[in-house]
């Protein structure tokens, strides 16, 4: 019988925010225009990072690194989302979905990983200057980076795996835009219990313990900054910090929102709409929240441009 569902079903329709038939040609131009700025401002982030040598520090290669994962993370799904609200073309294979399912896994929960490696970095950087260069080395900064990704690699797989060994049999309406874990599992005709046991037990820990990092790096931090004797290293201490501030509240606060709300998953206009926040919004603002807040990088910025002569 488990070799008949899996026939019978050979692909999926994605029904997020097909209630708004007027709409979709809006949401098509508004996907594609947030995707655009996505790529163009998280290259141009990793291209001044590349350009300045004032910016290989272990800051900027988190940074040049969350720029790439951004790129990764929004081309999974706002391209195939904008492409759909089009052309009215809702369908994903099963072999599709399945892998739209992963990559989004690995690269979210890489994320989430790396935010917690740049608030260690911070918090090293502001509670430990003097020892900062030695701690926080380049064989360090590659492993961190390195751990984040087999991480995400660990839990996509788990996801991944365990929602597609359930059987789908007649009902193929996926109630979201993309592929997310917890939608797809809605979908299935088998007990999953045992599904939304292992979503609970392996997302817990991933969401818990890297919004632990973030807050007590923080709170070290925020303890420091207040203890400095002069305003000026306040501010500078402070104006390093919060960019990553910003963007740390985006993130967990919209992931905190969508997964530990109790009935999140049973409201799916409210999960699509937060959905968009951290899967398109938040890569596409990242490299602003960086290089607007940033003293190091408009400086970087100034300078490439004098050298191409548009400022005299």
């Amino acid at each position: 019988a488990k070799m008949e569902n899996q026939t019978r079903i050979s692909e999926f329709i994605l029904v997020g925010f097909k209630s708004h038939p007027g709409s979709q040609v809006l949401l098509s131009v508004l996907f594609c225009t947030m995707y655009f700025v996505t790529v163009v401002g998280n290259i141009c982030m990793i291209l001044i990072i590349r350009m300045d040598p004032n910016l290989h520090s272990p800051m900027y290669f988190f940074l040049e690194n969350l720029s790439t994962l951004d790129i990764c993370y929004s081309s999974v799904i706002t391209p195939r989302a904008a492409l759909a609200f089009l052309l009215g073309r809702r369908s994903i294979s099963y072999v599709g979905c399945a892998s739209q399912m992963f990559f989004f896994s690995l690269f979210g929960t890489t994320e989430a990983f790396f935010l917690a490696v740049m608030a260690y970095d911070r918090f090293t950087a502001v509670c430990n200057p003097l020892l900062y260069q030695v701690i926080m080395s380049r064989r360090l900064c590659v492993l961190m980076v390195v751990g984040s990704y087999l991480s995400g690699c660990i839990n996509c797989t788990i996801q991944t795996g365990f929602t597609f060994s359930l059987s789908f049999c007649g009902h193929r309406e996926i109630n979201h835009f993309f592929c997310e874990v917890a939608a797809v599992i809605h979908t299935s005709c088998s007990n999953t219990l045992v599904n939304e046991l292992v979503m609970l037990a392996v997302c817990g820990p991933i969401i818990v313990g890297t919004a632990l990092v973030v807050f007590v790096s923080y709170g070290y931090i925020i303890t420091t900054i207040i203890q400095m004797p002069s305003a000026e290293s306040r501010h500078k201490a402070f104006s390093t910090c919060s960019s990553h501030m910003v963007t740390i509240c985006l993130f967990f606060g919209t992931v905190f929102f969508m997964y530990t709300q109790p009935g999140a998953a049973s409201s799916p206009s409210k999960s699509n709409i937060i959905s968009i926040f951290y899967t398109v919004v938040i890569p596409m603002l990242n490299p602003f929240i960086y290089t607007l807040r940033n003293r190091e990088v408009k400086g970087a910025l100034k300078k490439q441009f004098k050298r191409k002569g548009f400022f005299k």
